[in-house]
């Protein structure tokens, strides 16, 4: 029993030596069999045989203490209600556009499901759009909120409640950040259904437009006609009896009724127009020169009295025929083309009266003469004829289920007859009269102000056009030349109205608010405007309306090319909104707001800097030219604050500014060195003030009064009125003087020069006393009066005296000008005003002098009786009357005085 024991239980030992061995490797850490030593537990198996139970119980021990303590992780926080519902949103969107998907995938897809499909899409990119808009803000506030805690420390732990906000606010973000990216990829796959659908309609149209059928100079074409024609007219036939038919079934009293009374009003507007329209168009050749808008108003009445009434009577027409039901559903569509056709005849007949106004040359609002105007009206006409013709027959032909070639044979022989048509108008304006009228005058040929012929580039587009349309159809190309026909046309109405509508906003607009009209006289009194800027906005008026008249116009005649407003509402969404060109946002709307803000910034710039000018800085003592300073140093604050604005707005951080301020400063450094030097030149002169606004100062060959004090320059007023700019790096670096840099004070020097035989004393006592006299000479320093030269005949004299004001130099010097002369003739220290030319005595020549006039004398005697000439005798009577003696004997010397 004793040995059995043992032997037993000795299996068990060993088994817990092997699992505490086993706890051990695993609870190790990694890194020790990283080291290339064995596992723990191939090592476990030899100790276990020969080591102590009581050795491995320790080490089995000590194992789960190295092991860290795992805390259990914060709960991840439920998304919020508002992002949910914003989920739910998406979710409701993604369906949709998941469906349109599968069925814009279809094969066989019309233009009316490819219309509905994009339409459809529409409305959802708006509501994700306005989605992703209202997650903006609280992303943003999220993103604060988030920043508040500080980055997350590297080392050490954070106190439970911080990492509990942290988990939260990281979730709010993330999950507004994810619906925002699934709304953004939701709007991506909107704009692509979208793209998808109007590459379907452009393939569609671009394949059914150059089609090409059989030509019309096939001769399989006009033998399938004629096998066609027999069937194609049985059908007429059964549409006739379809109509006899009706009208034995509905033909009612009360219907019949209505479509007489449709028929004769019809008429009576049809063909009354043309006696309405004279009436009321107002446009009597009798009266005198009409104005503008009077010529503009004519031709706006003259087409809404000729267009009006034949549109309303063709829809009487169209309406009672298809309330009456006396037309089969079928021929509904040729009643509509043949009533259409008179109204468009009568819209261009209408368009024509009233811009060509035949025979009526002062109520033509176009420069053409009156042979051009008859030719355009002949042509518009036979075409819009035509082409009523060609749709009322294409219309009968659907409806009566016509035959393919008898189809392209109508449709080909009306476009070619409309390019004929064309062609020979285009024939009639060749102006022979010119040419004639070139021959036949004498000089160089001057055409009239008003052309008798359509321009050069006008005339070889309408030429192009008759090949094209008449070529087009002879190929099988007959598609394209009705399409080219239909968009000649409605181009040519577009662009005619267009016209009329420039020159009325020309007239009415611009022309109310720059001349002296009611209009701009009442905006001058109401608003305080000038009559410059009134004639800015009517200008900016009239220019942005043109613009957008021209843009309007523009979209209807492509419109029909396969460009729809959709597609232009997209792309001005798009680029309004923001478009990305590499890693780089472009908004319009972004710039357009940055551009108000700096607008905003400066307008209220301004208005502090008016504030500083004219009501707070004039309180104060400063002087004008710190106050100049502070105005100018106040401005520029404010347009860099404003600056800053816009540019925050934009999203342009101080990183981005500075590293293009980097990529600049190469610029700056080589072609715009000059700028900088005056820009800090002029922060110098700001701020150190040696010359301030009012000083006067005396740079180079220019004197003057400083005006204005710049960044850049500094503008100088001459005393002629005349401005001097002058850059700030001159100032600086140059010499300047400037009389008024401590006080006001300045000084006058007066010369006076008095007769040498005067008392020199008194004539300096007289011209000091003047000097003290005056109002403006301070007293301190006193006048001086330095006694410069004794010259020959004067004795020459300088006053220095200084004034209160050098802004006074010359008003003082012409004063004292004024006393000193006074003062020195009254006591007759210059001599009286004679002759202009001062008489100059020589002393100590009385021996030559008398020599001279023996000799003269002797001269004189010998010339009386030798000359025979009557002026020599005159002569010295004429000195005598003058009070001077010419004879040689009594020679004086003159100068000029000085």
């Amino acid at each position: 029993m004793t040995l059995r024991l043992p032997t037993r239980r000795l299996p068990s030992f060993h088994g817990l030596l092997l699992a505490a061995a086993l706890a051990v490797a695993a609870l190790a850490p990694q890194g020790a069999t990283g080291q290339g030593e064995r596992p723990p537990a191939q090592g476990a198996a030899p100790a276990a045989n020969g080591a102590k139970p009581d050795a491995a119980k320790p080490e089995a021990n000590k194992a789960p203490e190295k092991a860290p303590e795992a805390k259990p992780a914060p709960p991840k926080p439920e998304l919020s209600e508002n992002i949910k519902a914003v989920r739910a949103k998406l979710d409701a969107a993604r369906a949709d556009l998941e469906g349109r998907e599968k069925e814009l995938a279809r094969p066989n897809l019309t233009a009316a499901d490819l219309t509905r499909i994009r339409d459809g899409v529409g409305p959802v990119a708006d509501g994700i759009r306005t989605v992703i808009d209202e997650l903006d803000l609280p992303l943003a506030s999220a993103r604060e909120r988030l920043t508040q805690l500080g980055p997350k420390p590297k080392e050490g732990e954070e106190s439970p409640e911080i990492a509990k906000e942290r988990v939260e606010r990281e979730a709010a973000v993330a999950g507004i950040d994810e619906t925002q990216r699934l709304a953004r990829s939701l709007l991506v796959q909107s704009e692509q259904i979208v793209d998808r659908v109007s590459n379907r309609r452009r393939d569609a149209f671009t394949k059914g437009l150059f089609e090409r059928s059989q030509g019309l100079v096939a001769p399989s074409l006009w033998s399938r006609v004629a096998e066609d024609v027999p069937r194609d007219m049985r059908a007429l036939q059964s549409a006739l009896s379809d109509i006899m038919l009706l009208f034995s079934r509905n033909g009612t009293l009360g219907n019949l009724l209505l479509l007489g009374i449709a028929f004769g009003v019809s008429f009576a507007l049809y063909f009354g127009r043309r006696n309405i329209a004279p009436r009321f168009g107002h446009r009597d050749e009798g009266e005198g020169e009409p104005d503008r808008r009077s010529v503009l108003l004519a031709a706006w009445r003259v087409l809404l009295i000729g267009t009006v009434p034949a549109v309303l009577g063709s829809y009487a027409i169209y309406y009672a025929l298809d309330a009456t039901d006396l037309l089969p559903s079928r021929l509904l569509p040729v009643a509509a083309a043949i009533t259409g056709g008179f109204a468009f005849v009568a819209f261009v007949q209408a368009l024509c009266d009233a811009l060509l106004s035949q025979n009526r040359p002062r109520w033509r609002p176009t420069p053409v003469t009156d042979e051009s105007a008859t030719r355009i009206t002949r042509l518009a006409v036979s075409i819009a004829v035509v082409i009523s013709v060609a749709k009322a027959i294409e219309a009968l032909n659907s409806g009566i289920s016509a035959a393919l070639p008898v189809s392209i044979a109508t449709r080909g022989i009306g476009a070619v007859v409309t390019g004929l048509i064309l062609a020979i108008g285009l024939h009639r304006f060749a102006d022979d009269s010119t040419q004639q009228a070139e021959e036949a005058c004498l000089g160089p040929y001057v055409a009239p102000e008003r052309a008798s012929a359509l321009g050069g580039p006008a005339r070889m587009l309408g030429w192009l056009a008759v090949i094209v349309i008449c070529a087009a159809p002879l190929v099988g190309y007959v598609a394209f030349a009705a399409f080219l026909v239909d968009q000649l046309v409605w181009a040519a109405s577009l662009l005619v109205l267009l016209y009329l509508l420039v020159q009325s906003v020309e007239a009415f607009i611009g022309g109310a608010l720059r001349e002296d009209t009611r209009i701009a006289t009442t905006l001058q009194a109401n608003t305080g405007l000038r009559k410059r800027s009134l004639n800015q906005i009517g200008v900016l008026a009239t220019g942005l309306l043109r613009v957008l008249l021209i843009a309007v116009v523009a979209l209807l005649i492509l419109a029909p090319w396969g460009l729809d407003s959709t597609d232009v509402t997209a792309s001005l969404r798009t680029a309004f909104f923001g478009f990305k060109v590499g890693d780089v946002t472009i908004s319009l709307s972004s710039i357009a707001f940055g551009i108000g803000i700096l607008m905003v910034g400066v307008f209220v710039t301004r208005g502090v800097q008016r504030w500083l000018e004219n009501t707070y800085l004039p309180a104060t003592d400063l002087d004008s030219g710190l106050r100049n300073s502070i105005s100018t140093v106040a401005g520029y604050c404010g347009f860099l604050l404003a600056l800053a604005l816009a540019f925050s707005y934009l999203g342009l951080s101080l990183e981005k500014l500075t590293i293009v301020a980097g990529a600049l400063s190469v610029g700056i450094g080589f072609g715009l060195q000059s700028i900088v030097n005056n820009f800090v030149s002029g922060l110098l002169l700001l701020w150190e003030r040696p010359i301030r606004v009012g000083d006067q100062v005396v740079i180079g060959d220019s004197e003057g009064i400083v005006k204005l004090i710049s960044l850049r320059s500094t503008e100088i007023q001459t005393f002629d009125r005349s401005a001097v700019i002058v850059p700030n790096s001159n100032l600086i670096s140059g010499i300047v003087k400037n009389r008024v840099r401590g006080d006001r004070a300045g000084r006058v020097n007066l010369t006076v020069s008095v007769v040498r035989s005067q008392d020199p004393v008194r004539a300096a006592e007289l011209i000091e006393q003047c000097a003290r006299a005056h109002a403006d000479v301070m007293k301190e320093p006193p006048p001086r009066v330095v006694f410069k030269k004794i010259g020959d005949p004067y004795l020459e004299f300088e006053l220095f005296a200084t004034i209160v004001d050098v802004g006074l130099g010359l008003k003082v010097l012409t004063d004292l000008n004024f006393a000193v002369f006074k003062a020195l003739s009254e006591e007759g220290l210059i001599p009286a005003m004679g002759t202009p030319s001062s008489i100059v005595t020589v002393q100590g020549l009385e021996g030559v002098q008398g020599a001279l006039g023996a000799i003269a004398g002797g001269l004189g005697k010998s010339g009386d009786a030798t000359s025979a000439e009557p002026s020599a005798l005159a002569e010295p009577d004429a000195d005598v009357r003058s009070g001077t003696s010419r004879a040689p004997s009594r020679r004086k010397l003159e100068r000029s005085d000085a």
